[in-house]
């Protein structure tokens, strides 16, 4: 991932942060047919292997799971992410030497792809996720509360994946590179337009000198 150094991830704790929160992130890897990728909700589990671990599950009718990887698989993570007008800037009443932009938070991670069609593993995940996921909802779902026979047939229909991390490649574009005062016009703009998680992840990346 290209990264310019004023947009490098703040530490090793914000990355794991990113991955331990993300939303679905997209799977794809390179193999004799070509490109795959699917979007997939993820668990991060920091403690397994080197890097840690990201465990999700394929569609069992996906191809993507059958066909090998050629070197590592890459999993796409995305944080909050959002346009950014020069009308917001202080700059531009200053100067006007100012371009559109888009800030972002990503993460780049790369591992070895392991594929686990084992309805007992695939099970502990799913209720993992579920667990997960379900966390602030009122009452949350278990996966209990589905028949059990109903439970077996859609684990029948899924397999288990897990990317055991070598390398992550991070990125928080926030505008670091912009002064104080365009960077507090651009909080304000992103509030405005109701894109909290951005003015949010800016004001962390910004803090008052």
């Amino acid at each position: 991932m290209y990264t310019p150094a004023a947009f490098a991830a703040p530490d090793d704790a914000a990355v794991r942060d990113l991955l331990a929160h993300h939303g679905a992130a997209d799977l794809i890897t390179a193999t004799d047919s070509g490109l795959l990728a699917t979007l997939l909700p993820f668990i991060f589990v920091a403690d397994q292997g080197e890097h840690g671990a990201l465990l999700g599950h394929l569609a069992r009718n996906n191809p993507q799971w059958r066909e090998i990887p050629h070197g590592e698989a890459l999993v796409i993570v995305r944080g909050p992410d959002a346009y950014i007008s020069p009308a917001w800037y202080a700059s531009t009443r200053e100067h006007g030497r100012v371009v559109p932009t888009w800030n972002y938070v990503r993460a780049h991670v790369y591992g070895q792809l392991v594929v686990h069609d084992d309805v007992e593993w695939t099970e502990r995940l799913v209720r993992q996720l579920t667990d997960d996921r379900e966390q602030g909802i009122e009452p949350p779902w278990s996966v209990d509360d589905a028949p059990a026979a109903h439970i077996a047939g859609q684990l029948r229909a899924i397999v288990g994946i897990e990317l055991l991390v070598t390398r992550i490649e991070a990125a928080f574009k926030l505008s670091q590179n912009r002064s104080a005062d365009d960077v507090a016009g651009a909080i304000a703009g992103l509030r405005a337009r109701g894109e909290t998680a951005v003015a949010e992840a800016m004001r962390a990346a910004n803090p008052p000198s």
